[in-house]
């Protein structure tokens, strides 16, 4: 097979073919229509649409805004931050500002409270205590869940920080222990 050079006559007449084929489809062509709808139908789904637009969408928007703003809140809460409260005023203050202190709250909520730790003697919130307490209560904490939540109000108590409510809740988790220490014994 020999690969020759087109002639200039050859490569007018596959221009000019090329030429002739689009000139051909061109006029082939229909009318060219920017909707599918037409009419009323397009004037009703204008309106739809412009609703969705100017009343919907700042609203998802807005509930969204919020929903993101509260989330610092929510995740201190569900890892029994100390500081929960300090946290969620820090979110609505992020709301009113535009947001500019939401990234501060978000890296609050994620940080071990380590110089909250030193002054009271745990990097838990008092809810932590309270709910395990209930748990305590209802029976549903095992022995060394109860030993952890009693050594922990404990040490608060060595260091004096152990509020009056938490004192009862260190009381209560000592008459819970008293019995099964009791069993225990005798099993010996």
């Amino acid at each position: 097979m020999s690969l020759t050079k087109p002639t200039p006559r050859t490569t007018r007449n596959t221009s000019a073919l090329v030429v002739v084929t689009a000139l051909a489809l061109a006029g082939a062509a229909g009318d060219a229509a920017a909707s599918f709808l037409s009419g009323e139908t397009l004037d009703t789904a204008a309106d739809v649409l412009s609703w969705i637009v100017l009343v919907l969408v700042p609203i998802v928007a807005i509930v969204v805004f919020w929903l993101v703003h509260v989330m610092p809140e929510k995740i201190a809460h569900k890892r029994h931050h100390p500081q929960t409260k300090a946290i969620q005023v820090l979110c609505l203050l992020s709301l009113v500002f535009g947001g500019m202190l939401w990234p501060i709250a978000w890296l609050w909520a994620y940080t071990r409270p380590v110089a909250y730790k030193l002054a009271y003697g745990t990097d838990r919130g008092e809810e932590y205590f309270e709910e395990h307490a209930a748990k305590a209560r209802a029976g549903e904490l095992s022995a060394q869940e109860l030993a952890v939540l009693r050594d922990e109000l404990d040490a608060m108590h060595r260091r004096g920080t152990l509020p009056s409510e938490l004192a009862g809740v260190r009381e209560h988790i000592a008459q819970l222990e008293a019995p099964a220490a009791a069993t225990e014994l005798r099993r010996a």
